[in-house]
């Protein structure tokens, strides 16, 4: 009878939509990889990503998240440890971000994520729903953030360190921030904005110079072509024209599926991975997008209504914090495709190939499952 009690309290609505998810995957990737021989078992290998995702978000309900928020230090250790040794493996494409195991790359910063969610989740509430303070709260949360930050943007991985700054904006936001507070940071973020706008034209060649001797060109060509569009080359802008063609040409009905070019004549780079959105938009066309748009919406709403049915504040910070990273990787891998957001190597949740990515969400989704599970009012465990 417990067996089943928890099993009634799995979102079979969130299960359906993950389903729906793994389709589109499974038929995106698939499209993507067919002309490469060396990629032609990446659909299969994603089906078997979502199979264990399952495995996890099903056997979540019957785990207690409050015994791994007692102890959240320990994973935010080991999070940080691996960022640390990461450093010690060999780059690839020019960032030390992954451990290879196997014919799998395992990648710390993905891992990290929840970790810091936890971690911001039990700070603010110490404060019971109050008010938050700059000391003992906020100050607090910007330095556990802060550490992890600092590591990835070292390996390099611009993408997954914006992601933490959004994780930390959007549970800040929820957690009773102060308006005075919420000024500040508005003014520093514009301020900030502005002054690295300024300084990066000003010093443009130093910066060009300086990133290309590092081995870093793609840091400069990316930002370059975010911050001057007009003045890019043909080459810096290569992956952003391709994209927006791709897209552009798949119109309201789309080319049909894997009838699309993108991978041929207008060729995109990783169209199996952070490009998979001009894949859906060229062969399914602005239907095809509006309707992955609506999953994703769906999928956010219904996280959200679990956040508020919480009695554990602990519990809604953290869908809030998942929510955050979600909302906002959605918003930048498709916005760096249509030109309103800078290139970084940011997936597109649960449809873009990557087995650390892919798993990292499903296990997102089972915590999201266990706080539902176990909400037992008169406890405060």
């Amino acid at each position: 009878m417990h067996l089943l009690s928890k099993l009634k309290k799995l979102d079979w609505g969130i299960l359906l939509l993950l389903g729906l998810f793994m389709i589109i995957s499974f038929l995106a990737v698939r499209s993507a990889t067919f002309i490469y021989p060396g990629y032609t078992n990446y659909d299969m290998k994603q089906m078997y990503y979502f199979v264990a995702g399952f495995a996890v978000v099903t056997l979540s309900v019957f785990f207690d998240y409050r015994i791994l928020l007692r102890f959240w230090y320990v994973p935010y250790l080991i999070g940080l440890l691996l960022l640390v040794a990461v450093f010690f493996t060999e780059p690839v494409n020019g960032a030390r971000s992954w451990f290879v195991i196997g014919g799998f790359q395992l990648q710390p910063a993905e891992l990290v994520k929840l970790t810091i969610i936890m971690a911001i989740a039990v700070i603010m509430n110490r404060r019971e729903g109050g008010t938050l303070q700059f000391t003992y709260d906020i100050l607090p949360v910007f330095v556990v953030s802060f550490v992890p930050f600092l590591l990835v943007m070292v390996q390099p991985d611009l993408g997954n360190a914006i992601i933490y700054v959004a994780i930390v904006l959007g549970m800040l936001w929820i957690g009773n921030v102060k308006y005075l507070h919420v000024a500040i940071g508005i003014a520093v973020v514009v301020g900030g904005a502005l002054l690295f706008s300024t300084l990066f034209n000003t010093f443009n060649t130093e910066i060009k110079d300086f990133l290309e001797g590092k081995q870093r060109s793609h840091w400069y060509q990316r930002i370059n072509t975010f911050v001057n569009p007009e003045q890019a080359s043909s080459d810096e802008r290569y992956q952003l024209e391709r994209a927006m063609i791709a897209i552009g040409s798949g119109g309201l009905t789309g080319d049909g599926y894997m009838q699309g070019d993108s991978k041929n004549g207008r060729f995109v780079p990783y169209p199996y991975s952070d490009s998979i959105f001009v894949v859906i938009g060229e062969e399914f066309g602005f239907q095809g997008s509006a309707v992955l748009l609506l999953l994703y919406f769906l999928l956010i709403y219904r996280m959200i209504i679990i956040a508020f049915q919480c009695y554990d504040r602990r519990g809604s910070y953290i869908i809030i914090g998942i929510v955050s990273m979600f909302v906002f990787q959605i918003f930048e891998n498709i916005g760096m495709m249509i030109g309103i957001m800078p290139i970084t190597g940011i997936t597109l949740p649960f449809v873009s190939y990557g087995g650390t990515s892919l798993l990292l969400n499903m296990l997102c989704i089972g915590l999201v499952f266990s706080i539902r599970a176990h909400q037992e009012k008169h406890e405060d465990a």
